[in-house]
């Protein structure tokens, strides 16, 4: 079911975003993607800009500011796990390896977010949900559908989020080295090591957005700009690829066939 209407059990991913240093360039440029609509935010919110798919929530796309004068942080999408305390969480973080890269602030009645590093390096937000329960629409084309934890040690990030979250690991079937996350015995995103992976690669949380046609969304992405990290291929899960958008922000693409609807 595409719509979301009720809230994220903890530990499910709830939402995604991008910090850009061109926030307009990135609007236009996933616009033209997925069909998004959204537009620069007010100031009481950094300017930060809720994207919609068919009216609904879909993502977050933000203005990408280096703090105390140093570099501006890198394009990156960042999932975001739902958290019934997140300053709870945050200690549990802490105690268990991870590293809270940005304490809990409050956004206006919203929610409450934090950024955080598990024990591997792979960063990822936190959201305590208020009046904004995360994404209102999913597993469709143009929104969200899939996270995936590609970690340098899957065995220590397993305990972590286990610890953090309650989030439990189990085999993915048919998928060899793939790992199903789950929340209450039902998968809600996906992890693996990196050695099938460049060398170098840093422990990473990859979004994933769902497409009616890979090849065709290639293209399209290609004119815009955009890069071709991994060309389309098949795989159990439908026809999927990687790719960069013009400003280096990396996620997936798929097809699905067999990703069962949130």
């Amino acid at each position: 079911m595409p719509d979301v209407n009720s809230p994220y059990k903890p530990g499910t991913p709830c939402w995604v975003d991008l910090m850009v240093p061109d926030q307009q360039a990135a609007l236009d440029f996933y616009r033209d993607l997925f069909g998004w609509q959204g537009e620069v935010g007010a100031p009481e919110t950094g300017g930060y800009a809720v994207c919609t798919l068919n009216g609904k929530p879909v993502a977050g796309i933000a203005t990408a500011i280096s703090t105390d004068g140093g570099p501006t942080p890198p394009t990156v999408w960042t999932t975001y796990l739902a958290a019934s305390d997140a300053e709870t969480s945050e200690k549990t973080i802490a105690d268990n390896g991870g590293t809270v890269v940005m304490p809990g602030v409050d956004v206006l009645t919203l929610g409450r977010m934090s950024l955080a590093a598990d024990p591997t390096g792979a960063m990822f937000g936190l959201w305590q949900a208020r009046d904004f329960p995360g994404a209102q629409v999913v597993n469709e084309p143009g929104a969200f559908i899939w996270s995936e934890l590609n970690t340098s040690d899957p065995d220590a990030a397993s305990g972590f989020y286990s610890n953090v979250l309650g989030i439990t690991r189990a085999p993915m079937e048919g998928e060899d080295g793939y790992s199903a996350l789950e929340v209450d015995e039902r998968t809600v995103a996906g992890m693996q090591g990196l050695d099938k992976m460049p060398p170098g690669t840093p422990s990473h949380w990859l979004t994933y957005f769902a497409v009616d046609d890979t090849d065709s969304s290639i293209e399209a992405l290609i004119r815009a700009g955009g890069n071709v990290l991994r060309p389309p291929f098949d795989m159990t899960a439908g026809r999927m690829a990687v790719v960069q958008d013009p400003q280096g922000g990396k996620f997936a693409i798929i097809n699905p066939s067999l990703i069962e609807s949130s």
